[in-house]
């Protein structure tokens, strides 16, 4: 494994348990205080709270910057962006699903939200350390470098923050049913579900779009039924279903969020797939 690309990936898994580790200490500090409604916080108290938030944050970007350096290592290295194989896409997949959740959490202030989000991307992380695989040429097949790059980009986009909306989803059927405290109320939860989808699924309609083009060159047919394929369509299925039942019927709350869980099961389908079907796509 190429050093800086070696090094950037285990200081990217190291930095992302940091981050989780003072991100649910500033949440749990926080989450006390607003459970018991305390008038008497000290000087000190206050400070301590807010370095935890602060160190956060600051590590969060850290972490999403020592990704950076392994993609980008590992394009200037193979000359192309990330989508040759597992590996490669997994690092970008976390990266897409941090900086959502990072994004969300500063909008909305859900440190449940980006807790679990962090929690995910750890787990791509260690799977994309282990499923290293070594620079090589590309196939004929992949070597659309411009649409392949435009094609990863849109899954980055829809794949991270429909991650977001599916941990809101979530957290929203445990608070309807426990009414819990320690989680964002329905309302917020509610609206970033629904937030996410929004820009998720205009990216989600792009990614097949370009997919379709790069496989009418690379195959001479612009569908042909490929297992990624039919995963691909039947999770923009359920989130058009999703955006239908919203926008016309006023779909919300535990409806919508059994739609959109359903919808990230279809997502991991796709992405794990062709561990048990085989297919034209690498991965």
């Amino acid at each position: 494994m190429d050093s800086l690309e070696s090094i950037a990936l285990v200081l990217s898994i190291a930095s992302v348990v940091i981050a989780i580790v003072l991100s649910l200490v500033a949440f749990i500090r926080k989450r006390k205080q607003d459970v018991h409604h305390t008038q008497e916080t000290s000087k000190a108290a206050v400070s301590t709270k807010s370095a935890f938030d602060i160190a956060s944050g600051i590590t969060v970007i850290i972490t999403i910057l020592l990704i950076t350096t392994a993609i980008v290592s590992r394009a200037i290295e193979t000359g192309h962006g990330p989508f040759s194989n597992m590996y490669e896409f997994a690092l970008a997949f976390s990266w897409g699903i941090i900086l959502a959740g990072f994004i969300f959490h500063l909008r909305y202030k859900t440190g449940s939200l980006l807790n679990i989000s962090l929690i995910i991307a750890l787990l791509l992380l260690i799977f994309a350390r282990v499923q290293y695989t070594p620079p090589n040429s590309l196939i004929p097949a992949l070597q659309q470098s411009a649409l392949l790059s435009a094609h990863v980009a849109s899954a980055v986009v829809a794949y991270g923050t429909l991650t977001i909306g599916f941990i809101a989803a979530v957290l929203y059927l445990i608070q309807n049913k426990y009414q819990s405290p320690w989680l964002p109320d329905l309302e917020v939860l509610d609206n970033i579900t629904y937030k996410s989808v929004i820009i998720g699924f205009p990216f989600l309609t792009l990614l097949i779009v370009l997919g379709a083009l790069w496989a009418d060159i690379a195959w001479g047919r612009y569908w042909g039924w490929d297992p990624k394929e039919t995963a691909s369509l039947v999770t923009w299925l359920i989130y058009a279903a999703y955006m239908h039942t919203r926008l016309l019927k006023g779909w919300k709350g535990v409806r919508a969020s059994i739609l959109l869980i359903a919808g990230f099961i279809a997502i991991a389908f796709t992405f794990f797939g062709n561990y048990i079907f085989s297919g034209l796509h690498s991965y």
